[in-house]
């Protein structure tokens, strides 16, 4: 099972994003359930995902209103959140370096 680091970030973004909320909290439940190996298996899940630089996947939530940015560790088990935000949002930034920032 994977570790999600920075749940607080996470819900963070629920507040900044209210009608997003609850599909990123199932997507949080999900994520912590499964053992992926490496982005292959992760990918027959969740077909919409995207590997990007510095282990970065990107998901979408919501039918892709909405996108987000996770570091993923498969050695570790270990899922960081990097960055969420709207579509829009996501084509004006750079989120292969882009962290969280309250």
């Amino acid at each position: 099972m994977f570790n999600i680091i920075a749940r607080k970030t996470l819900l963070e973004y629920c507040r900044s994003y209210p009608i997003a909320a609850l599909a990123l909290q199932e997507w949080y439940h999900e994520m912590a359930q499964h053992n992926f190996n490496n982005f292959n298996e992760l990918k027959n899940v969740y077909g919409n995902a995207s590997i990007i630089a510095d282990d970065r996947v990107i998901f979408n939530i919501m039918g892709n209103k909405y996108r987000l940015v996770v570091r993923v560790s498969f050695q570790y088990k270990a899922i960081q959140i990097k960055w969420f935000g709207t579509h829009a949002e996501y084509d004006n930034t750079d989120v292969t370096g882009t962290n969280f920032k309250k």
